[in-house]
């Protein structure tokens, strides 16, 4: 998958389905597989079945769809303040879309006046996916301004991208309700605007003037906007007097007769539909006339709850069979007119006729040789902290690991086992008292189920004396030291991870670093192939998720050492799914400064070169220009890693822990670690101030 186009309009009303389902049809007819993904369902008022744009698209690709996320649920999912858990459903759901395609079309979220969370939805969404941005917008005096206005929420600096701009409904006539029914007149202009180039190159002007492509202007049509007879029966709840066509023919202009045969004459035309009152016989016979010489009238809308009389009715009969549909309201024929004026614009769900010609009109007018060269481009994807999450869990689903929890009855540790069971991320193993940890769990509402294991440290301590003897006795470990230090149940809870009865241990939420890191040194030691032991932190930045090192264990690294928390930190990032490109970190980019700090990182950065040639590395380097493009090609303008890195080296833990703190706290960034790697079995370590969802994660990380 390289490439995810998130769909998205300035306004209710510029026709975000019909343009995304357009894109659809340009990237079939440019031979590029790609797929349709809607998150979040808005349903419309006339829509009483399935979402319609999925609906839509799996009847005109006869392909599988899955079913978006309920608006409720969303909102719900907003209104608790979980929409990281929201962002997860949407990766879930956009993964089955993504399956053997290279583009996925996704749409986002219509705002208008009651969906003020459409934007933030939105916004989250394309962050989550990596997608690049499209808005479709409609002609307007202020164009510019709306489109800038809407695109705000989409800078880079939210971790998005808005990469273009379509102009739908190019040319539509001005849609004056009260002279039309003054003039006995509901019609829209269907001719098309001899004036339509120069339309084009206005928007195309005024788009010029923004960083955004002009993607394509596609121009009203008023025959796509024709409503079918049924749909109209269906809005009004009108009574079929006569079914005819009604599934066929359409409405392109609307006429309310209210004035004698005679001057009505000029309104008997196709794709008219004709509101009158039922007792005007005259003008229904008329109408009559009129089908019979080959008129195909769009339909008749008798009005006032009257119909013409049976012998009228006979002498039509054969007119009636033509086909014209007849349909009857109680309402008078302006309450019916103005009724049918406020009649919402969107196609009938399943109007698979007209949705077909309006994705080909679409696709006609859309910018098909820029879209083939964007599709082209080979872009490095960015993992945004969504992606990352349900990477993390799903991994843990399918390996079902065990892992122990020393601080048992901490309310934290035993809502995050509880979150674990329920989201079948690991077996969790509770350490402590029984009845005090349920009694916890009582106290914060909810109950353990019975597979959440709870030991008591008192009834299986003394059963890891001897092992801890014989593990340490070269260390004049004694039992009577064994039994004294396995008071400590992290102590105990890494002996069950030594002997192999677990799989992994979190600690940390009441004890220090060093009181989780140390039994874990001592118990299990380093990896043969492994020069030390060191940490990372996953930073959720808004667009991507980059990798921390080492930011809780090592002091002051010597060159080697560096260099072996490099290797260790880009290969943890390769196993979480991230393409690592490794900037060492140091107050000086490449050869221009001196000194014993930055020659380490320059020696480090050697080391690494030579131990690892497959990697992407380079340093020394300033963190901005590792981090940000601009300042990249300015210092480093022939590296591969500046302004890209996403694996962030750091020469010492003053460094490391001051600046990961400094980015949480300053930018309200979410952290996932410390990870501790290069033990030979997983111990990881809490922030004492980790909330109940950091716990979870960093359960799921070790698992």
């Amino acid at each position: 998958m390289s490439h995810v186009f998130l769909m998205t309009s300035t306004t209710s009303t510029a026709g975000l389905t019909t343009v995304s389902l357009g894109m659809m049809r340009v990237l079939d007819r440019l031979g590029i597989r790609s797929s349709f993904y809607k998150p979040v369902a808005q349903l419309h008022e006339s829509d009483h079945g399935p979402e319609r744009s999925t609906q839509l698209i799996e009847h005109i690709t006869d392909r599988p769809v899955p079913k978006p996320i309920s608006l409720s649920k969303a909102k719900s999912y907003l209104g608790s303040g979980n929409e990281e858990l929201l962002m997860e459903e949407v990766i879930e759901l956009y993964r089955q879309s993504a399956t053997d395609v290279d583009v996925v079309i996704v749409e986002g979220l219509v705002a208008d006046s009651h969906a003020g969370y459409a934007t933030r939805l939105n916004t989250a969404i394309a962050r989550a996916l990596d997608a690049e941005v499209i808005l479709v917008a409609i002609p307007e005096h202020d164009l510019e301004e709306s489109i800038n206005i809407a695109a705000n929420a989409f800078g880079s600096n939210n971790g998005t991208a808005l990469i273009g701009v379509i102009i739908n409904k190019l040319g539509k006539p001005e849609m004056d309700v009260q002279h039309r029914l003054e003039a006995d007149l509901l019609q829209a202009d269907s001719h098309e605007d001899k004036n339509l180039e120069g339309y084009k190159r206005e928007m195309a002007e005024i788009i010029a003037h923004s960083p955004y492509q002009h993607v394509g202007s596609v121009p009203w049509k008023q025959s796509l906007n024709a409503l079918r007879m049924v749909d109209i029966a269906e809005y009004l709840h009108a009574e079929v007097i006569n079914e005819g066509e009604i599934k066929m023919r359409r409405v392109q202009r609307m006429e309310v007769c209210a004035r004698s045969m005679a001057n009505t004459l000029s309104v008997y035309q196709p794709h008219t539909l004709l509101i009158l009152p039922g007792d005007r016989e005259d003008i229904f016979v008329a109408a009559c006339m009129a089908a019979m010489n080959g008129v195909r009238i769009a339909g008749i809308l008798l009005t006032g709850g009257l119909t013409p009389s049976p012998m009228i009715s006979d002498l039509c009969a054969q007119a009636i069979q033509t086909g014209i549909p007849i349909l009857l309201v109680e309402s008078s024929s302006f309450q019916t007119a103005a009724e049918l004026v406020r009649m919402p614009p969107e196609v009938a769900v399943d109007d698979f006729v007209l949705i077909d010609q309006a994705m080909d009109h679409v696709a006609n007018h859309i910018d098909a040789k820029w879209l083939k060269e964007r599709c082209d481009v080979d872009r490095e994807p960015h993992l945004s902290p969504a992606a990352f999450r349900y990477q993390v869990i799903l991994k843990a689903n399918e390996n079902k690991r065990r892992i122990i929890l020393p601080e048992g009855d901490e309310p934290r540790t035993v809502m995050a086992a509880h979150k674990c069971h329920k989201r079948n991320i690991a077996q969790c193993i509770l350490l402590g008292k029984p009845e005090r940890i349920h009694q916890v769990a009582a106290s914060q509402g909810i109950t353990l189920d019975e597979t959440i294991q709870i030991i008591d440290p008192e009834l299986v301590r003394q059963s890891y004396v001897e092992p801890m003897v014989m593990l340490r006795q070269g260390k004049g470990m004694t039992s009577h030291i064994a039994e004294d230090q396995l008071q400590d149940r992290v102590v105990l809870g890494t002996m069950m991870l030594a002997m192999g009865e677990v799989d992994g241990l979190v600690s940390g939420a009441l004890h220090t670093t060093a009181n989780t890191v140390r039994p874990a040194f001592q118990l299990i030691g380093v990896r043969d192939d492994a020069e030390l032991a060191s940490s990372v932190f996953f930073m959720c930045l808004p667009g991507q998720v980059v990798v921390y090192a080492d930011c809780a264990i090592n002091p002051d690294p010597d060159a080697n050492q560096l260099a072996d928390i490099a290797i260790q930190s880009a290969d943890t990032a390769k196993h979480f799914g991230l393409k690592p490109k490794v900037a060492m970190i140091s107050y000086s980019t490449g050869e221009s400064g001196m000194g014993k700090k930055v020659d380490k990182v320059r020696q480090a950065t050697k080391i690494v070169r030579q131990r690892r040639p497959d990697l992407i590395v380079d340093g020394p380097m300033q963190y901005d220009a590792a981090a940000i493009m601009s300042v990249g090609q300015s210092k480093a303008p022939d590296s591969q890693v500046a302004g890209n890195a996403n694996v962030f080296i750091f020469p010492d833990l003053d460094t490391g822990n001051t600046t990961y703190k400094a980015v949480q706290r300053s930018a309200s960034v979410a952290s996932i670690g410390p990870m501790l790697q290069g033990l030979c079995k997983p111990v990881n370590d809490l922030s004492r101030g980790a909330l109940v969802e950091d716990i979870v994660y960093t359960i799921a990380l070790t698992a």
